[in-house]
């Protein structure tokens, strides 16, 4: 089974393949701000480590000593390092938590308890038994705090934290730069590239229900499925490996929408994040609800060299094309080029005339056209130039050899 969790496999060559001395020297500079993180982060372990020792010493200690509910100095002990393990289990688990879900989960435990208590003043009217009053009074405080702190925190992703007066700013900043990526911009393989080229900053989220998918994709029974799965899983060990992006995983499911593009927005729109993707429909629907999109297909187009009607270009016919005496070829980048009058001239190389330039939503498409005429014409000069280059160049060589001796038996008589 792949594990999505992980990101295990080799990386794949990029499109970006030469790197000048500057990007070595900046890769290097990276590659060491990396190493003194690395280091800094050994350093802060050991301090929490140390930290959470003696925070665990001070409650056996106070169990041992105190020895509460009756109990004996060893179980009280026993107590102590119980309740020490379970502090450090929750501060573990809210260090990985946003600020606003903390918020949010403050807010809604203290909206819980003051629920609770006023709940409880009217139970004091009641003519029920103290023990019963006490009873419900302990179960609406511990009901309501939990209740209220779950949905605080499950809300709290929609607060806006400017909304304090810059106080959270730095929490809202982080989160503006947030990019998700789907399934189809992780297999398609380009986002990594553009991760190394700087073009990407801030935090990278990868949602959960999107690994479910590509781990199914890389599990697939159908080989060519299969293997676009372990690309994307190898995308995605190149972008964990990047130095100037954070990474993170989305635990977001969001059970009540069927629909992948459609939780997508949900998160999007949860985290005030940016999609990055290059499916047409997940662009329009997403734009349409108001969501920024960062399409690949159209950073791609607008890195396209540009051409002009009338421009000469050079081409390889690969197919026919739909029209009749219409051939296909393909650009480096992949932009089709419909050639009119160039379907005898398949697998060859030819020279044609750009005649018109289509951009649509899909890409671009170039249409020119092939005189076959204008290409033998052309043949012709250059054949009759080339033989004229030849003759000129035996004429030379001729010129260069040296004259004959003389006999002396010629002048005789």
């Amino acid at each position: 089974m792949a594990d999505t969790r992980k990101f295990t496999g080799t990386s794949t060559p990029g499109a970006f393949k030469g790197k000048s001395a500057e990007a070595r020297e900046g890769q290097k500079a990276r590659a060491g701000r990396l190493k003194n993180g690395e280091q800094i982060g050994f350093a802060n372990s050991w301090d929490l480590l140390l930290l959470r020792s003696v925070f665990t010493l001070i409650c056996v200690v106070i169990g041992w000593h105190f020895h509460p509910f009756g109990l004996t100095k060893i179980t009280g002990a026993i107590f102590g390092l119980a309740f020490a393990i379970a502090i450090i289990l929750s501060e573990i688990r809210l260090r990985k938590i946003s600020l606003r879900r903390l918020i949010g989960a403050a807010a809604g435990s203290i909206l819980g308890i003051l629920a609770a208590l006023l709940i409880h003043l009217v139970i004091d009217r009641t003519s029920l038994p103290a023990e019963s009053k006490s009873f419900l009074g302990i179960a609406l405080v511990l009901v309501l705090a939990y209740v209220g702190m779950l949905v605080g925190a499950t809300k709290g992703d929609m607060l806006n934290l400017q909304a304090f007066g810059g106080v959270f700013g730095s929490e809202r900043s982080g989160r503006r730069f947030a990019k998700i990526l789907d399934t189809s911009v992780i297999i398609d393989g380009r986002v990594a590239d553009v991760c190394e080229a700087s073009f990407l900053e801030g935090t990278v989220i990868l949602p959960r229900f999107v690994l479910h998918e590509l781990q199914m994709v890389a599990d697939s029974a159908d080989p060519l499925k299969r293997q676009r799965g372990r690309r994307g899983l190898e995308v995605l060990e190149r972008i964990r490996e990047l130095p100037s992006l954070e990474v993170e995983v989305a635990e977001e499911d969001f059970p009540d929408v069927p629909d992948v593009d459609l939780k997508l927005i949900e998160l999007a729109r949860r985290y005030d994040a940016k999609i990055v993707t290059n499916d047409f429909n997940l662009n329009k629907v997403a734009s349409l609800q108001g969501i920024e999109v960062l399409n690949v297909n159209q950073l791609a187009n607008a890195l396209k060299p540009v051409v002009l009607p009338g421009e000469g270009m050079r081409v390889f016919i690969l197919r026919e094309g739909k029209e009749p005496n219409q051939g296909v070829a393909y650009l480096d980048d992949g932009t089709m080029v419909v050639v009119d009058g160039a379907r005898r001239m398949i697998n060859k190389t030819i020279d044609i005339s750009v005649t018109s330039v289509h951009q649509t939503s899909a890409g671009k498409m170039i249409f020119g056209r092939y005189d076959e005429r204008a290409e033998a014409a052309a043949r012709a000069v250059s054949q009759e130039a080339n033989h004229r280059n030849e003759r000129a160049e035996n004429h030379a060589n001729e010129r260069e050899l040296p004259p004959r001796p003389i006999h002396p038996e010629s002048f005789r008589r």
